[in-house]
């Protein structure tokens, strides 16, 4: 598929605002993935069980998602202009509170914290904010820009693994939290909303033919894939490092297999948002969500170092393909008015997979003692989600066979 020319060019602060949501989801996501670094010392230090300490995780991931829905509906009443700036000072706190934390319910409390003001303003409001500042190469900047969450997962968790066994836990959720303040605030400071957005915000009504289904549904048929999908990759995001310890790996080598991982993402990140402006956001979902459901299942039964790296890389660049896809399927199928609402709603159900399959996996794992039965998870959840996409490519071509139009009200 060719670029439109008759589309305007795209304009250049939008691709500032790529950079500035890049690195705030580094941020952002990064401490999500670093959870599975912190995840044995905290475990060995309090007694705290795998799936027990694995609920760190969900806990970012169900304040995300819940708080994801008010950010989702402010941003599109009032813009997102506000929201980097609180989120820096939010992940701040929230990092500086870890590094105090003495009991699972501090643990708990401080992630969850986290989630609702740091990844939950980071994530969904802000990409639908960059999503519409592009007519002709929205998958292309969705994918940089959630190639951010993709980086900081790699390099974050490789940091604080390092941090970790130089000065111990609570020194690293120290020096993680001054290092975002001086990141994450004065990027924030640029942050502006997009002309297309601030124009549909005045729009009544909006028709739309092409999907031949109405905003609502498409919001409602992604919300039901991605709970699936997600619990299919939060089951190695957080247990990979584990996995990896337990069966004999020095910890900076499994957190470098981590961060191979994700480095691998950050191109799938963008190429899995290219594949939407080529193809078609859905197809590309589709294709995608096919290869982490694959690919997943190997990771118990994969020791070499040379084999691990080449699994890592597949399903780093598989997985994050999903994540840029979820996105642009939201982006070109929803109206500019609906987009964060849309894009928050569809991260609740994503969150809640997210935090499921890293619990799931812990949960499982602990009454297995091994974690090939996580990972079998893993791969069913992938299978459930294909086949609700395919059932959604199904109801859009119905309706292409018999179109009408779909009047959408506010």
């Amino acid at each position: 598929m060719s670029e439109p020319s008759s589309l305007p060019r795209d304009p250049l602060y939008g691709w500032i605002l790529v950079a500035i949501v890049f690195t705030l989801s580094t941020l952002s996501f990064g401490a999500l993935g670093a959870v599975s670094v912190f995840l044995k010392p905290l475990a060995a230090e309090f007694g705290w069980g795998r799936g027990e300490t694995a609920f760190g995780y969900t806990a970012i991931a169900f304040s995300a998602a819940l708080f994801g829905v008010l950010w989702g509906v402010i941003a599109d009443r009032f813009g997102t202009r506000w929201f980097g700036i609180v989120a820096a000072v939010a992940m701040t706190v929230s990092l500086l509170l870890l590094s105090q934390q003495d009991s699972i319910i501090e643990f708990y409390t401080f992630y969850f914290l986290f989630g609702a003001l740091g990844n939950a303003l980071t994530s969904a409001p802000l990409f639908a904010n960059v999503g519409f500042w592009f007519q002709r190469r929205p998958g292309l900047a969705l994918g940089i820009t959630a190639a951010g969450g993709a980086f900081g997962q790699g390099v974050v968790p490789y940091l604080a693994g390092m941090g970790i066994e130089a000065w111990g836990w609570r020194e690293t959720y120290e020096v993680m939290a001054w290092t975002y303040l001086v990141i994450a605030l004065p990027i924030a400071l640029f942050i502006r909303e997009s002309p297309g957005r601030l124009a549909a915000q005045s729009d009544a009504v909006v028709i739309r033919a092409d999907t031949g289904v109405s905003d609502w549904e498409v919001v409602g048929w992604i919300s039901v894939a991605v709970i699936f999908c997600c619990n299919c990759m939060a089951v190695p995001i957080v247990h990979l490092v584990p996995l990896l310890t337990d069966n004999g790996m020095p910890v900076a080598d499994a957190t470098r297999v981590l961060m191979v991982l994700m480095f691998a993402g950050v191109a799938g990140r963008i190429f899995g948002g290219q594949l939407g402006d080529r193809i078609g956001a859905l197809p590309a979902y589709m294709l995608m969500s096919l290869g982490q459901t694959v690919f997943v299942l190997w990771f118990p039964h994969v020791s070499g170092m040379l084999s691990l790296y080449a699994l890592a890389v597949a399903f780093g660049f598989t997985y994050s393909g999903v994540m840029s896809s979820i996105l642009v399927t939201t982006r070109q199928m929803v109206s500019a008015r609906l987009g964060a609402r849309a894009m928050s709603l569809t991260s609740f159900f994503g969150w809640m997979g997210m935090g499921m399959g890293g619990f799931v996996g812990g949960l499982l794992y602990d009454q297995t003692g091994a974690y090939g039965w996580s990972y079998g998870w893993a791969s069913a959840a992938g299978v459930i989600n294909l086949i609700v996409l395919g059932c959604f490519w199904m109801r859009i071509q119905s309706r292409r066979s018999h179109p009408t139009p779909v009047t959408q009200s506010r």
